[in-house]
């Protein structure tokens, strides 16, 4: 697929006059497309930037770190595609601020926002939406038959529900079938192993928390969230956990149902162990109570040093999310 190619020097000149706190209210105005728990993702809306989608990482302590991330950003991609999904035309830009600071954005083509699997699950009847999940599924089967017929790399991924875009999606008449195609965009957490060595550099994970919350989450909880994107019975957990935080929890027994038929009738030969209902509603509450507080934080962390240190705090976090 063709790379987007974008103007490096209007990039650099909307990083001078970024305000993280209101994007909105920049020198070059920003519009919000989506919040991340991590990460927030923005239309720039300046001549020459429209009609594409940005991710802004603050994350790299140098440029080799920076430069790192670059390569395995590009070949997860490639792996994606050569294993059968289809990525919305993207591209990177990366450099250095006027501080030194080294920022990565990752661009992609902006897809209609009501195509995005999350707001499309609000339209779609509920046949469709399940026929939906069900087309995810198969699509994370691709990556899970992929590591299972070699043993030299081992692809991750995150399967919900708004990392899929439905193409050519018609909100007048909210619709998909068995041949609509749908588009993967979170790539900017390229999780793969060669030989068993992981290598996105995990402390990457930690670097928008605030200190003292950092040595918690190394401890406790890093490798546990980095493990469970190679485990498809988990990624599937997490796929159905996510539609309490959509507020479609109507559909939890449905989609609970119909994911052990995939896994049973579809892909035996994978040997998925069936989800529960019970865990599916228990991962989702300790999911949104760690979150939930990982974003507090962070909110004390941004007080702490703009209004008390008088010090930069370069990540976007939005006011609320709801859960």
């Amino acid at each position: 697929m063709k790379r987007i190619e974008v103007d490096v020097g209007l990039l650099r000149e909307f990083e001078r006059g970024l305000d993280p706190r209101h994007p909105e209210r920049s020198r070059m105005p920003a519009r919000v497309l989506g919040y991340g728990e991590i990460s927030t993702v923005f239309a720039i809306e300046v001549e020459g930037m429209r009609g594409l989608a940005f991710k802004r990482l603050p994350i790299f302590h140098t440029e080799e770190e920076m430069e790192k991330y670059r390569a395995t950003y590009e070949e997860y991609n490639r792996l994606l595609e050569e294993i059968g999904l289809s990525l919305p035309p993207h591209g990177y830009a990366a450099f250095l601020t006027d501080t030194g600071r080294p920022i990565f954005y990752i661009v992609q083509q902006e897809l209609p926002a009501l195509s995005v699997g999350n707001r499309a699950i609000h339209l779609l009847p509920r046949q469709d939406t399940l026929l939906l999940v069900r087309r995810v599924l198969r699509e994370l089967c691709k990556v899970w038959e992929f590591n299972r017929r070699q043993d030299y790399w081992q692809v991750g991924i995150d399967g919900q529900i708004s990392n899929w875009a439905i193409a050519g999606f018609d909100p007048e008449h909210p619709h998909l079938d068995e041949g609509t195609r749908l588009d993967y965009m979170d790539t900017s957490t390229p999780l793969f192993r060669v030989q068993g060595v992981e290598q996105l550099n995990p402390e990457l994970f930690l670097r928008s928390a605030p200190p003292f919350l950092a040595w918690v989450l190394r401890l406790l909880f890093l490798e546990d969230v980095v493990n469970r994107y190679y485990d498809f019975h988990r990624v599937a957990v997490d796929l159905v956990a996510n539609f309490y935080k959509e507020q479609r929890p109507d559909l939890v027994p449905d989609l609970v149902a119909l994911v052990n038929e995939v896994f049973r009738q579809e892909a035996p030969h994978l040997s998925v162990p069936p989800i529960g209902e019970k865990e599916v509603r228990a991962y989702y509450r300790e999911d949104a109570q760690i979150w939930s507080l990982y974003l507090s934080a962070r909110k004390v962390d941004r007080f702490l040093r703009t209004r008390i240190l008088r010090r930069e705090y370069p990540y976007i976090l939005p006011e609320k999310i709801q859960r």
